[in-house]
Formats: C-alpha cells, structure tokens, sequence
C-alpha cells in the first residue's frame, strides 16, 4: 500500500539515534531512546492535516506497524477519515462488550430500576441502592462483572464489615440480588460469588441495641414540657405521644386527611413495601381532639406542623433536636415504645389491639385474609386511656401561642 520505497529495517531502528525516522508511505517513528518510540501514520483529511498514533515501539514492531498503516490507509481511501472510524469501532466494542459482559456498575443500576416500583418513593425513601453506591462501586463499579472474584467482594466490604454491620449487611443482600438479576439475564454472573465472599468475610455478632426511648412514667412530665413550648417540633411530638405514631406519618399529618376523630394516615407515610400497604386509621382521643382544634386555630397551611419552608412539613431532624432542647435522651420513635410499654404494664388491652394500634402487622398472611377489621373501636378505647395517663394532673398544658410565620 506504501506509495515510497520502504527505507526502515528493524536493525537501522535499534540503531539510529534518538529523532523522527521515516519509513515511506507516510509512517513515522518517533524514536526517544534507545529502546522506546511512538508510531504514527500522517495522513490528510478534508484539507487538514492527521496524526494517528499506531502504538509505541518495539511492542509494536515495525511489520506490525507497516499492516496498520496499510489498513487505516485503505478505510482513507475509502473516503472515511480513519481516526472518526477507529473511535466509532472502539466505541461500538465497549457497547458490544457492555451487553454481553456489563460493568458492575451498570447491573447494579439496573437491578435498582428493575426492583424501584416495589420500594417506597422509588427508592430513595428507604435508600436502597446507597450501600452498594458508597462502599462498592466506588472499589468494583467499573469492574466486568464476569471477571468479579469473591475475594474483591471481600476486599471491598472488610474496612465496614465488623464497623458497620448494618451497612455491610444491606451491602452484601443487595450484591447477591445484583448477581441473581444479572444470572437471570443470561449475563456471566454467578451469585455464589457474593455468598463465597460472606463466607470469607466471617461470621457476624450483631448486637441489637434500642432505640432510646423515654421511660413511660415519664411521659406525663415530658408531654407538659413539650405544652410550654411554641413550634412546630414541639407540637409535632405532643401528636405522636397523643397518635403512636411514626415519625414520618406525623410529621406530614395534614387536616384534610381528619375527618371526626379519625385521622387517616395515607399508604405514602405508612412504613411498608409499595404496593403491600394501606391507608392507616387513627382513633383520636379526647385530649387529641382538643389539641388539633388549637392547631387549627394558628392554622397557615393545610399542614399540622408546618416547617419554615411554607407549603412544607416539618424534617425528621427538626423533631429530634426538638427533643434534645427539652432535654430527653430518648428518641422520637421511641415514643411508641413507651407507650407500648404502658400498654404491657397497665392496660388489659389483648396483644391484638395493642399491635394494631402500633401499626403492626398482626398475624399471618392467611389469617389476614379473613380477619380484615382494623380494630377501631378497641383501639378507641385504649387511646382514650393513654391520653388521660400523658394528661394526668401533673401534665400542665397550656393553649397554643400564635405561631409567628
């Protein structure tokens, strides 16, 4: 293909002092040493002139040189512009390779937008994807997933491993869905490389610890602190102690959703999988019932407890520092479990009625299937006598100020 006599032989290029030595046919060698260069073909498009680099010498030989010159010469006769053409078949292997072999990185992410309609907020709620995000892909993401040893796993799971269980826990669940939907999908994955990976990773001694909680003897004096003071946390923690309730159900309680003295909290806040939960009904007792009229009273938005930011509710981490200003260790979800504990302590309540009124799933999928009630009445009654127990007589409550907006 060369249109000039070849005047380049392997022993003339060992030979010759570093510099551009020629070789016909528009191939060059930048020689930079006495045993390192660079091969490039020089050739003209559309008017401009074009290096492309042929690869570094000697890996490169100069045979091997003189056939890729000669082939990235003909695509130029060919009218293409070799340099355009090798980028576009380079892009296309990578495409080619990413369907058949994909990174890690692209499985997982697929398997996330496979699994997204069955979580809450399609997934950022409950953040599935964040521990693979965090402490694997930064290690492996780019990783073809056929050439994943289980030792890579373990190597990039170890530093959290025995420090953060739960973390490490949700990593390695996560790895063995990513490698089962990417077994299922006909790609080179075996899934028995995650479980391998666990297995070296050792055993685990999971202690679970508590979620603090304030004592319910407490309540009464905690539920008259929160009275003296103004502001939509504080507020926000009266309803829970008064409800029961989650966190996130409260903290978004609007008043369309109250009709009489029933708060229907709506499937969105009610903890769950998407698609596997429904509306939640809340009796309201008395003292909730007098409380939400002086909530409507200073009333701005559609909101019980509105944020600074209007037209938003109120953030998970407004109403724990809400908790810390009056001086309670425990937490807000913690509040369900001192009323759970008065319930076992006091209150000839059945576990039925006392779970349900948690929220909770009681008994087993067949079972609910025939019995359907939600126990509204029952549960009526026992709130009732909870808010008279946070009300006692050494619960001073004091009517809400006028919330300044």
């Amino acid at each position: 293909m060369a249109t000039e006599k070849n005047r380049l032989t392997a022993i003339a290029i060992r030979q010759a002092p570093p510099g551009v030595l020629r070789d016909g046919g528009n191939l060059f060698l930048e020689k930079r040493g006495e045993a390192s260069g660079k091969w490039t073909y020089r050739y003209s498009f559309a008017g401009k002139r074009r290096d492309m680099g042929l690869g570094s010498w000697p890996e490169v030989s100069l045979a091997d040189a003189r056939r890729a010159r000669d082939g990235w010469a003909a695509i130029l006769l060919s009218g293409l512009d070799p340099i355009s053409e090798r980028s576009r078949r380079r892009d296309q292997e990578r495409a080619d390779m990413s369907r058949s072999d994909p990174t890690l990185e692209e499985v997982a992410r697929a398997t996330f937008e496979a699994r997204k309609p069955a979580l809450r907020g399609g997934g950022e709620r409950g953040r599935w994807f964040s521990p693979i995000e965090r402490h694997v892909l930064p290690k492996l993401g780019k990783r073809r997933i056929s050439t994943i040893h289980q030792t890579d796993i373990q190597q990039a799971l170890a530093p959290i491993w025995r420090t953060k269980t739960a973390t490490a826990e949700k990593a390695i669940g996560r790895l063995s869905m990513i490698f089962h939907h990417a077994k299922l999908g006909g790609l080179p994955a075996d899934p028995f490389t995650v479980e391998a990976a666990k297995h070296l990773l050792g055993e685990l001694r999971r202690e679970v610890v508590p979620i603090p909680a304030t004592p319910w003897p407490e309540i009464p004096a905690l539920y008259a602190k929160l009275s003296e003071r103004s502001g939509s946390s504080f507020e926000c923690l009266r309803w829970m102690i008064l409800t029961a309730v989650r966190s996130d159900a409260a903290r978004g309680a609007r008043f369309e959703e109250i009709e009489g003295d029933v708060w229907t909290v709506p499937p969105e806040r009610v903890k769950g999988r998407e698609g596997k939960v429904t509306a939640f009904r809340v009796p309201l007792s008395s003292e909730a019932m007098r409380f939400l009229e002086e909530l409507r009273a200073v009333a701005t938005d559609g909101y019980l407890f509105p944020s600074q930011r209007r037209g938003k509710s109120l953030t998970a981490e407004a109403v724990e520092k809400a908790m810390r200003v009056v001086g309670q260790e425990g937490r807000p979800h913690g509040l369900r479990t001192s009323f759970r504990t008065w319930v076992q302590d006091h209150e000839a309540a059945s576990f039925d009625v006392a779970e349900t009124a948690l929220g909770h799933i009681v008994g087993g999928r067949v079972e609910r299937s025939y019995a359907r009630s939600d126990l509204l009445e029952p549960r009526r009654a026992l709130m009732e006598s909870w808010a008279r127990f946070v009300t006692g007589s050494k619960a001073k409550v004091i009517p809400l100020p006028k919330r300044a907006r």
